[in-house]
Order: C-alpha cells, then structure tokens, then sequence
C-alpha cells in the first residue's frame, strides 16, 4: 500500500487527494468499465470501494444485467457502489440515496455558518433509503463533505397528518 498522494482540482477552491493505490483503482475502473471515474474512495468500515462517475455514465458502468459491475466486484474482491455526479449538491445527494425515493432535498446553512442537508423521504422507504447499517446514509455524509462542505446530512420522513 503506498501513500502516495496525487492532487487535482475539483472546483476552483477546493482540491481531492487521491491515494496511488485510489489513482489504480480508478484506472482498474475505467478498463473494466470503459467509464471514466472522476473519484474513488475506499470505504474500509464498509469494506467497499465507491466510485463516483460523470453524468450519463452510469449505465455503461453496471453493464447489461450488471454484468460489468459484478466483473469489476470479481477483481477487486469488494463491494462496489457507484453514484452518479452532479454539480448541484441537492442533486448529487438524490442520486446517492435512490432519487425514486427521495421526495425533497434541502440544503441549508446553520447558525454556525456550516451546511447541512435534509433529505425527505417517504416513512415507509426511510429503511431502504438508509441502508442497512446506514451504509446509504454514510456514504451520502462522505460524499456530501468531500464535494460540497455540507457538514451535516439527515434523513428525515415528513410527520404524518393524524385525521
């Protein structure tokens, strides 16, 4: 494992490192796939390599049936996951989290001048929009941090109206 790091710019202010070994898997990435990955980040609590991708790509990431991202799996011998990106941070979070299930997503500035996300979701897919052992909700808090300084990212169902 080398710790080599690597810089490129995201924006104009800000700046993701990546590992050598984050550099090869993206590499590893775009020669299974033929998708470009514009980041990867190496989630070891969840034992799974998450591969962020541009706009349009993410069909010609998972394959037909998933067969390409089920081939990438085999050889890296981890969980994948991919999110699409957006520009817009509200977007970008919707795409991690299902945007079939996601209703609203906003994004406000705290008292303390920091960000924060509130992404609403139906009660009944608030489970499936977490994930199991909030592996969902952790990824969106990484993503959300590294790409948009959002602090702070909670998944809350609207309260239902008692008739």
């Amino acid at each position: 494992m080398s710790h080599q790091e690597i810089e490129f710019k995201k924006d104009m202010t800000e700046t993701i490192k990546l590992t050598t070994d984050q550099i090869k898997l993206m590499s590893l990435f775009q020669n299974v796939t033929g998708a470009t990955a514009r980041d990867c980040i190496e989630d070891e609590k969840q034992d799974r390599v998450i591969f962020v991708v541009n706009q349009g790509k993410m069909g010609l990431a998972i394959g037909k049936g998933g067969s390409t991202i089920k081939n990438l799996q085999n050889v890296v011998k981890r969980n994948v996951e991919l999110v699409e990106y957006s520009e817009d941070p509200a977007e970008f979070l919707r795409n991690m989290l299902n945007p079939k299930l996601v209703s609203e997503v906003k994004i406000n500035k705290r008292l303390d001048g920091s960000l924060q996300a509130i992404i609403l979701v139906d009660a009944k897919k608030k489970g499936i929009v977490v994930g199991r052992e909030g592996r969902n909700a952790e990824k969106a808090r990484l993503l959300a941090k590294r790409y948009f300084q959002i602090s702070s990212v909670l998944i809350q169902s609207p309260e239902k109206i008692m008739e």
